[in-house]
């Protein structure tokens, strides 16, 4: 049984309340939330709102101002012991002369790893931690899958109908699900760090594969425009097909041309930059590891797919996959459809991928599954 008590569960609780605030702006940073309590009630609380800018138990601290002394502080994630962007919190902290610490979760990155509660220890500050743990991993699903296995979360977003189709046998497809998941869609753009998706999707779709602020319903009056940060555009052009006139290039993020050679033919916009992953063994496709393995490297924790079947199949035939989102609506297109995946064919129920649902729910009319590939 917990010794935490009801209090310590909702100030934890309103911890992570704040920290959500920050799901959309704070990539590829975590979303942490602090709340800092003296003799029972909230002297000051703040979450981090953008990499770079003030951690949250700097916010939470400057609102307490000298209150914070002899207090108590609620943090979702175990304060930082390093010097990054921003100085550390864990230093901050011992400044205040705060008297007690609860972390929700022990910080999984190397350089922290219970460095920032040993800290605090050493100062004559009391600390515990593992209080709404399992809440407060929720809310970084990718700052701890980077940390823990060097490698971003994956999640491919497909969209069908009922009857598992993607297209029309023409390839007609705009547009098979409704306004509220297309939305639905944005939001899974403007949470990640990154979008994978391939040439056919830029060039026979004319996609932008950016996020559109007015496209975003209701989280626009949470939001303003210009604190929505834009994911980076990653876009495997496996036969140097791009060019520059092309819509996706019109929009000014950051875009990252995946080729096995770099191509000069054109000049590109200052924001695209052109990187060789070699192709894999025995294949004509680029080694979709060594991406995941590269975009780790720059930091890049929470990866959303958004490609052709082709592409999708690809990444899930290879285990690199950890979430999928699925997008049904209430349509049925017949068996000359485009499939949903395209995967080397499986012999054996046995081998089949399987999955663990998380999630059923109605997104408009259509049903929006979430699930996670059983390991």
């Amino acid at each position: 049984m917990s010794h935490f008590s009801l209090k310590d569960h909702q100030f934890m609780q309103r911890a992570i309340s704040l920290a959500k605030r920050g799901h959309f702006t704070t990539s590829p940073n975590p979303r942490v939330g602090c709340v800092i309590v003296l003799k029972g009630e909230v002297v000051g609380e703040g979450f981090h709102q953008k990499a770079g800018q003030g951690h949250a138990e700097v916010y939470a601290l400057k609102q307490a101002g000298s209150k914070a002394k002899g207090a108590t502080a609620y943090v979702t994630l175990e304060p930082c012991s390093h010097f990054g962007l921003t100085p550390p919190c864990a230093q901050a902290l011992i400044k205040a002369q705060v008297s007690h610490v609860i972390a929700a979760m022990v910080d999984p990155d190397p350089r922290v790893s219970g460095r920032g509660l040993e800290l605090l220890t050493e100062a004559g500050i009391t600390t515990e931690f593992g209080l709404l743990e399992q809440d407060a991993r929720a809310l970084n699903p990718g700052f701890i899958h980077l940390m823990t296995t060097k490698s971003p979360y994956v999640r491919c977003k497909l969209a069908a109908s009922l009857d598992g189709k993607t297209a029309m046998a023409s390839g007609e497809s705009q547009w098979i699900t409704s306004n509220e998941a297309r939305t639905d869609v944005q939001r899974l753009r403007a949470q990640s760090c990154g979008i994978i998706c391939g040439a056919d999707s830029v060039i026979f779709d004319n996609a932008k594969m950016n996020v559109r602020w007015h496209a975003l319903g209701e989280l626009k009056q949470r939001y303003a425009q210009a604190d929505i940060r834009q994911p980076v555009r990653i876009i495997i052009d496996g036969k140097n097909r791009l060019t520059p006139d092309l819509a996706v290039f019109k929009t000014s993020s950051k875009i990252i041309l995946i080729r096995p050679t770099i191509e000069n033919r054109h000049t590109w916009p200052h924001f695209v930059e052109q990187v060789i992953i070699s192709k894999a063994v025995d294949s004509e496709y680029i080694d979709l590891s060594l991406l995941l393995a590269y975009l780790a490297q720059q930091g890049l924790n929470d990866i959303l797919i958004e490609s052709g079947a082709k592409l999708a199949g690809a990444f899930i035939s290879a285990n690199l996959v950890d979430e999928l989102v699925l997008y049904q609506a209430p349509k049925l297109i017949g068996s000359e459809g485009k499939s949903l995946l395209n995967m080397p064919a499986i012999l054996q129920l046995s081998a089949a991928k399987n999955l663990d649902i998380n999630d059923i729910r109605m997104v408009g009319k259509d049903i929006r599954i979430t699930a996670k590939f059983s390991r």
